[in-house]
């Protein structure tokens, strides 16, 4: 299946696709390196929560369009008089937060597929992202204190479980960008291909998830997600639950069966 929903996000610098179980988002605005306006925080929002609602869509991967960029963070163009007051600050970070938050919150895997400028807002996009695959071109950082802007708590957390409390100061304090070899090795991300290779790369990478378990991979992720909160927080209840269903479905049954007769399993979901 291969379908088009950009209309659905009411403006094409965002573009939302869906194919063989992989949703597509496309950052469009490569005339400002893919930065990223309200209009297009909201869009991707919609098209986020088409794919959370539709269960034909098993992964998703954000990327930008072209090379130079998969987000190099907000448009300031777009935001002349919003920071200058309280209540458009806060209008600007509510309408941030809801494509953030809608990525980060998603049971189903992300991927954000990263070649060139991963800066400011991108590096939220993509460290709210399940995995990170880069381009040996990619570089990432936050420009935060070169123009004193303040980060909400959520977001240096999302940092600092990536790369550990020191490697995420540095990266905060001295607002330098960092190159592929070294998001790797700080394990900002988790895999680097070479320009040409990276979509093959990452669509392999998705298309192995998208052939495993979905009950499982939801058990996993909802686990993972949990563990990370404070322990006062966690609700190991539907970690639990999440897990039962897993081992009782049919495709534990499946999986069973494919294992002792060397094919591969066929999953459904149920």
């Amino acid at each position: 299946m291969s379908a088009t929903t950009s209309g659905l996000t009411g403006t094409d610098k965002i573009i939302a696709r869906k194919e063989a179980g992989i949703g597509w988002l496309v950052f469009n605005n490569p005339e400002r390196r893919n930065a990223v306006s309200p209009e297009m925080c909201l869009a991707a929002a919609d098209a986020l929560e088409d794919f959370a609602r539709d269960p034909g869509v098993l992964v998703v991967i954000l990327r930008g369009s072209g090379d130079t960029a998969f987000v190099s963070g907000a448009d300031i163009s777009q935001l002349a008089g919003q920071f200058e007051t309280a209540e458009g600050r806060d209008k600007w970070e509510r309408t941030w937060q809801r494509s953030s938050l809608q990525l980060s919150s998603m049971e189903k895997p992300t991927i954000a597929m990263i070649s060139g400028y991963c800066l400011g807002g991108g590096m939220i996009y993509a460290l709210s992202c399940d995995l990170r695959i880069c381009s040996d071109t990619a570089r990432f950082g936050i420009p935060a204190a070169r123009l004193s802007i303040g980060y909400s708590v959520a977001y240096i957390r999302q940092l600092m479980e990536l790369v550990g409390p020191s490697a995420a100061k540095e990266v905060l304090f001295t607002a330098r960008q960092y190159t592929a070899a070294e998001a790797l090795r700080m394990g900002m991300v988790n895999q680097v291909a070479s320009v040409a290779d990276l979509e093959a790369v990452t669509r392999a990478c998705a298309e192995v998830i998208v052939n495993n378990a979905p009950l499982a991979i939801i058990n996993a992720k909802t686990a993972v997600g949990e563990l990370l909160k404070d322990a006062g927080k966690r609700n190991m209840t539907l970690v639990a639950k999440y897990a039962d269903a897993a081992t009782a479905s049919q495709d534990h049954i499946e999986g069973r069966k494919a294992f002792l007769e060397k094919r591969k399993p066929v999953f459904t979901g149920r």
